[in-house]
């Protein structure tokens, strides 16, 4: 089986491969997340869920927030469309978009590609106030994180027109922060999700911008599985 029967992990391996990668461009982790409904609906093991995306009763948020309920944003909410909304279709895609006024599945993605320890409390922060948002636009959603975590001997980031590599003195490697990296997000953030999956990889972020999972049978088998619990987990909140 490829990776390319998955529609989110073909969407993270696409932030780096054979392209930079701009840390800074926040839509990013909002494309990957989306693509989790696009998965849900391929594997359909949720008849529920199936026929309320088909029938355009369930769809992705443009906005990530349940109208009506403040929150901040997270990077791809699935729900109850709006009434009066018309559901927007597009070329290709599976889950129509539109604003929701329920959130059943809330999804949000982090990238740790460099600086790891030093971004770490921030990051762990946001996964748990989002999860918190989540639950505030009413009733009981499956709330999931995806969190990249680059392993990469080396690494180059952009800053506009200027580029910053890492030494291994003041600017750590990656691969010299990874596995602590990881310890902290799986005692501190994993606790507040329904599911959490680490996103192992290897990019350097340099010119033929290559990229390679770590362990991409693993990474396969544990989003195969996350989907098909998410499924169940639908059936039973979501009768």
């Amino acid at each position: 089986m490829s990776d390319q029967e998955y529609a989110l992990l073909k969407a993270f391996r696409g932030l780096f491969e054979g392209v930079p990668y701009i840390h800074r461009k926040s839509n990013l982790g909002n494309f990957v997340a989306s693509q989790l409904y696009e998965d849900l609906v391929t594997l359909n093991k949720s008849a529920k869920l199936t026929e309320r995306v088909h029938a355009r009763e369930r769809v992705v948020n443009l906005r990530n927030v349940a109208i009506g309920k403040p929150a901040r944003r997270g990077d791809g909410t699935f729900g109850e469309i709006v009434p009066i909304a018309v559901a927007i279709i597009e070329k290709g895609i599976l889950v129509a978009r539109g604003p929701v006024a329920t959130i059943e599945i809330g999804a949000e993605t982090k990238i740790l590609a460099k600086a790891m320890i030093k971004q770490i409390d921030r990051v762990i922060g946001d996964l748990i106030r989002q999860v918190e948002q989540f639950n505030k636009s009413g009733g009981d959603p499956i709330c999931i994180a995806f969190v990249g975590v680059n392993h990469s001997a080396q690494y180059t980031s952009y800053e506009g027109k200027r580029k910053y590599k890492t030494d291994g003195r003041k600017y750590k490697h990656p691969i010299q922060e990874a596995q602590r990296a990881e310890e902290l997000l799986t005692q501190r953030a994993l606790p507040s999700f329904d599911e959490f999956q680490l996103l192992r990889f290897m990019a350097i972020n340099a010119k033929p911008y290559p990229f390679e999972w770590i362990d991409f049978e693993k990474t396969q088998m544990e989003y195969a599985a996350l989907l098909t619990r998410v499924c169940r987990a639908y059936d039973r909140r979501f009768p």
